[in-house]
């Protein structure tokens, strides 16, 4: 399929790197983009679903059960779709290992550490497989200093960076981004500073809302559901 335009359509994906839908809209959005052929500029913002979560995170089991009054079963039938669902879009998750919920608070500070070098979509990549398939504690310092490596980041300016104020305080200018929208639930899509897409949605849904916002002048947000 032929460019549809020439012009750059600005990506924002508000998220979190625990969100079980994240990485399923993520992969659609992605493969919509690659289908239509089209130049995007695509960054991240961050939205901690569990901002006051220890150090030592909590069992999935054990959050829906508190949040939710879920019995195993529920959670069992849950999962099982969820795992479903999540490889037809080509995301990989495995309950056999991921059986936490951690504090991401860090992954998003490296996030935002990892934009300014443009690796912010290699790393979110990276905590996809990490999280969802091994089960990784994406909270542990040493574990994300040791991903950064791996994606070529320097580990002790990595490691001055995530414990900086100044960082900090750029993370949280981002989430004061996002709530100007009223995004209160995730993932969700801000399309060239005005649009929202709200959902994980399927890859035919992206495909026809992004070519609805192609060279489409907007002047305010709008919702698409």
């Amino acid at each position: 399929m032929s460019t549809l335009t020439t012009n750059i359509l600005k990506i924002e994906m508000v998220h979190d790197i625990v969100c079980s839908w994240c990485p399923i809209g993520y992969n659609n959005i992605k493969t919509a983009i690659a289908n239509l052929n089209i130049e995007v500029d695509f960054r991240f913002l961050p939205f901690e679903l569990n901002r006051d979560m220890g150090e030592n995170g909590e069992s999935i089991a054990g959050y829906f059960h508190r949040q939710f009054g879920w019995d195993e079963r529920k959670l069992m039938d849950y999962q099982k779709s969820l795992v479903t669902t999540a490889a037809h879009s080509g995301v990989s998750i495995d309950f056999s290992k991921r059986k936490f919920y951690y504090n991401t608070r860090n992954a998003h500070l490296l996030m935002h550490w990892a934009e300014r070098f443009n690796k912010q979509t290699t790393l979110n990549e990276r905590l996809i497989v990490g999280y969802f398939n091994d089960g990784e504690d994406i909270s542990n310092l040493t574990l994300l200093l040791n991903i950064a490596e791996e994606i070529g980041l320097d580990r002790k300016e990595t490691k001055a960076a995530l414990t900086s104020m100044q960082l900090n305080q750029q993370l949280d200018d981002k989430v004061a981004r996002y709530k100007a929208f009223d995004i209160r639930s995730i993932p969700a899509f801000i399309i060239n500073e005005t649009e929202i897409i709200s959902g994980s949605n399927s890859v035919d849904f992206f495909e026809k809302t992004l070519m609805q916002l192609i060279d489409e002048p907007t002047n305010k947000p709008k919702l698409a559901l």
